[in-house]
């Protein structure tokens, strides 16, 4: 594995992660330092690229079952959200 073979994803190592932005959001507002919070993310983004690569590799033979898990999650999680706001909708 050579760092050559991932380097046109290191624009997405830097700025492709939704990660960042609510981070970055949430230590402005916070008042954090932004050397102290922009080394942070980066420790974070980089060791959340190990995991995925690894993980990737670990994890593809279970493909099938984490597609369904995760549909069935953010089914889960929609409804969830939903329900609440068609209750008072229908003053339930």
């Amino acid at each position: 594995m050579a760092l050559k073979d991932y380097k046109e994803f290191l624009g997405l190592l830097a700025f492709g992660n939704i990660e960042n932005l609510v981070i970055a959001c949430q230590g402005t507002v916070a008042h954090v330092d932004p050397i102290i919070l922009g080394s942070l993310s980066l420790i974070a983004v980089i060791f959340w690229f190990v995991v995925g690569t690894i993980g990737t590799q670990v994890a593809i033979k279970y493909a099938r079952v984490i597609d369904f898990m995760g549909g069935l999650i953010i089914f889960i999680l929609g409804m969830q959200t939903v329900i609440p706001i068609l209750s008072h909708w229908i003053g339930l």
